[in-house]
């Protein structure tokens, strides 16, 4: 089964004031290799965007009123996350807000049975520790120095790199089986092209090589 990361932003933190979509972002992976599938959409919400939630993202009213409203891109995205695991952080919100505009359309609902939580991960793991998307990336040492405002597209890609850490997993390499036959996947290498050539010193370089530890590199010890 592929996976897919996803992430929203939206006016406002709370349903009841009536607040609405006006980006969302999902990424498709494979074995959390990136296939290079996406989906990507700016909102109009069909209201005004407070100035608190401009700062965080970015998209004002004005910017948003040209775009499609959610139910015109709704079955695109039902299509797209269909039959798929969707790992999202702090999954109760964004999934909320989804669910919120499908019910508004009389669509049904985005089931919680192949949604991950991150952050319910992330809490069990390190209880009391923030555990914000931003925080986690400290946390892993991941590069954030791109994330200026908010963007969903973009919190997808960082939260990958956070879930592949949440799993103490290495980073998938984009190495495959021969057996993939007939697979279409951008990313895929064919294994046995892969090979190193290993170089071993001569004796000189092995004798030059221990005199300069000895000689050249100055004692530390605490």
């Amino acid at each position: 089964m592929n996976e897919i990361f996803l992430d929203t932003e939206t006016t406002g933190l709370s349903l009841k004031e009536n607040h609405r979509i006006v980006e969302i972002a999902c990424i498709e992976t494979k074995d959390l290799v990136p296939t290079k599938n996406f989906f990507h959409k700016l909102i109009n919400p069909g209201r005004d965007v407070p100035e608190e939630a401009v700062k965080i993202h970015g998209f004002t009213g004005k910017f948003l009123k040209d775009k499609d409203k959610f139910e015109k891109i709704a079955d695109e995205l039902i299509n797209f996350i269909a039959g798929r695991k969707i790992i999202i952080h702090n999954a109760p919100f964004d999934l909320g807000f989804i669910n919120h505009e499908l019910k508004l359309i009389k669509k049904n609902e985005i089931k919680k049975d192949n949604v991950i939580d991150t952050l319910e991960i992330a809490r069990g793991k390190y209880p009391g520790a923030s555990n914000s998307l931003d925080g986690l990336c400290k946390r892993f040492n991941i590069d954030l120095s791109r994330r200026v405002k908010h963007n969903a597209i973009l919190d997808c890609e960082l939260l990958r790199e956070v879930y592949i850490n949440l799993l103490d997993v290495k980073e998938p390499k984009l190495f495959f089986n021969e057996k993939d036959e007939g697979s279409t996947n951008e990313v895929e290498r064919d294994n046995s092209k892969y090979c190193k050539k290993i170089i071993k010193p001569t004796p000189e370089e092995l004798i030059r090589h221990k005199n300069f530890l000895k000689n050249e590199l100055k004692k530390n010890f605490y």
